[in-house]
């Protein structure tokens, strides 16, 4: 059913009126960095993504510059992933990147992989964005070719970048997996923090020495540092607290602590869209063992770096079909980034690759998976239009605590040290499905009736509480949570088909819609399921209607 329809009909739908919450102006989140709203992309995938400088991909620039006008910059790109690790150099190389499959090892990603000196034009394709480009540790450690590789990469790599396009650089990607890998290990079974941090600091003290050569303008200061340790989670066989006290910082080049997360795998028992994705449970779960992780070490160094999520995504191995594609994920992709700035999180760079099922977008067309925008991509959106323009106000993400489901959560956003509230986001990921594996339609007739829930906020903000005020609502909408296509956020769409990503308004979505804050500072939002309502407080109106007494 479409939002337009939904709102026309609404006195037909089953309704569950939810507890009142309580919105308070005194918070204890934290401020997030500009450009929350990131991505990490795929070494062997960066090509497709962003083309080279005689056929530049306008379409993946497109969707980044999407995101720009809501949060204010262009998301930081951290090119990077498992073939990294992988890369190996060759300079008479005529193209970018020559990828060999072993479908034993991957079959989403080529595991011999050589590049050319024209895989760094790629990163001359989009203006105003900064790179993070990643170095091969994997080999670097226990090949010569991979050393190698380091040597005659980091000129190339400064040099493209430069000041303006630098953002940090990464020393291996997932190292606490280098033995371990379902790929196929890269150190032996005795790999240990110990060994792990003396080839960090041979490599990162190689980096440097290069950089001072070639672009000594990147070799200090602000200029010069890491996305660091880039672990793949908590529990693996390296331990970031323990890599941290065998001194990894002790070059104090770690400006920002990344780790890595993944909620389950495409082909771990028992994974579910509702049990999964749609959990805010799970969610909470997920995302906790890391801050319990690197409370750990901010305990015993205080200095340590703020934390981000250097990669991240829905389920690793690169997705599943019906799950890490629809709108349901969708869904998920907000929940995971809320839930994560609320608990200190300062940026997240959701993972993609050419044809993974959990990428936010397509960049070209294949025999695998047609050009286009992918459901997480509006995941993305909603997100950033959250946050709001982080170059002009520093924001605040704090969770409100809802009731005990786990298929719900709501937060809000402030602005001015915590003290106004700006935006309310209500998420209820209760499943409503109304395809067959998210393409074919179900009879109208075995539709269930589709029910939603009123949210009741009691707004304690002077702005919000001293008069009746319409605040705008916003809504991210598609037919069920199975869904792939027909997805909006505001009534806007942004596939490829329509206008080659740039937002297009549907005809058929309901736009401009309102809720009222009464006079005691309540307000209502109705949300079905599987959908998510933004309350915009920017947006109000003053309501005064003569009477003198309110709601």
């Amino acid at each position: 059913m479409k939002l337009s329809a939904f709102l026309s009909a609404i006195a037909s739908h089953i309704f569950v009126t939810a507890a009142q919450y309580t919105v308070n102006s005194s918070t204890s989140g934290n401020d997030i960095f500009d450009g929350y709203v990131s991505y990490s992309i795929e070494f062997s995938s960066f090509p497709d993504f962003a083309g080279n400088i005689s056929y530049p991909n306008k379409f993946s620039d497109t969707l980044l510059s999407n995101i720009r006008d809501l949060i204010g910059t262009k998301p930081y790109i951290r090119v990077g992933g498992n073939t990294q690790d992988y890369a190996l150099y060759n300079a008479s190389l005529p193209y970018a990147l020559n990828g060999t499959f072993d479908l034993g090892r991957s079959a989403d990603y080529p595991t011999t992989i050589f590049i050319g000196p024209s895989y760094f034009e790629s990163y001359q394709t989009w203006n105003d964005v900064k790179f993070c480009h990643g170095f091969n540790m994997g080999l670097g450690g226990n090949r010569s070719s991979g050393w190698q590789t380091l040597l005659e990469t980091v000129p190339l790599a400064c040099k493209a970048l430069g000041r303006e396009k630098l953002y940090l650089w990464t020393y291996g990607n997932e190292p606490d997996l280098f033995s371990t890998s379902a790929q196929g290990p890269v150190r032996p079974a005795r790999w240990d923090e110990r060994t792990y941090v003396s080839q960090w600091l041979n490599g990162t003290r190689t980096i440097k020495t290069l950089l001072q050569e070639h672009c000594p303008e990147l070799s200090s200061g602000d200029s010069y540092g890491y996305l660091a340790p880039s672990f793949a989670g908590v529990g693996n066989r390296l331990k970031a607290p323990a890599a941290w006290a065998q001194n990894l910082n002790v070059d104090k080049n770690i400006r920002l602590f990344a780790t890595h997360n993944y909620i389950s795998g495409a082909t771990s028992p028992g994974v579910t869209l509702q049990g999964t994705l749609m959990n805010h449970a799970n969610t909470k779960r997920s995302v906790d063992a890391h801050i319990i992780e690197y409370s750990k070490i901010k305990s015993v160094d205080p200095s340590v770096p703020p934390l981000i999520f250097g990669e991240t995504n829905s389920l690793y191995n690169q997705g599943r079909p019906g799950l890490s594609n629809t709108f349901g994920a969708a869904l998920w992709v907000v929940d995971l980034n809320l839930y994560s700035a609320s608990v200190g999180f300062k940026r997240v760079h959701m993972h993609m690759g050419t044809n993974y099922r959990y990428g936010s977008w397509q960049p070209i067309s294949t025999n695998i998976t047609s050009k286009g925008t992918k459901a997480p991509y509006y995941g993305n959106i909603a997100v950033a239009a959250m946050m709001g323009n982080l170059s002009r106000l520093s924001v605040t993400i704090v969770e409100i605590t809802l009731s005990s489901s786990t298929a719900e959560a709501a937060y809000a956003a402030y602005t001015n040290g915590g003290k106004t509230l700006t935006r309310i986001m209500v998420l209820n990921m209760r499943g409503y499905n109304t395809t067959v594996d998210g393409a074919g339609l179900v009879p109208l007739t075995d539709i269930p009736i589709r029910p939603a829930v009123d949210y009741r906020f009691i707004i304690n903000t002077k702005e919000a509480a001293a008069k009746r005020k319409a605040v705008g609502v916003q809504r991210l909408w598609a037919n069920g949570s199975d869904a792939i296509t027909g997805i909006t956020w505001d009534g806007w769409s942004y596939n490829y088909e329509l206008d080659e990503g740039r937002p297009v308004r549907l005809a058929n979505t309901t736009v401009g819609e309102t809720a009222t804050v009464s006079c005691n500072g309540s307000v209502v939002v109705t949300v079905p399921h599987s959908s998510i309502a933004m309350l915009d407080f920017a947006q109000g109106s003053d309501i005064n209607d003569g009477s003198g007494s309110g709601i």
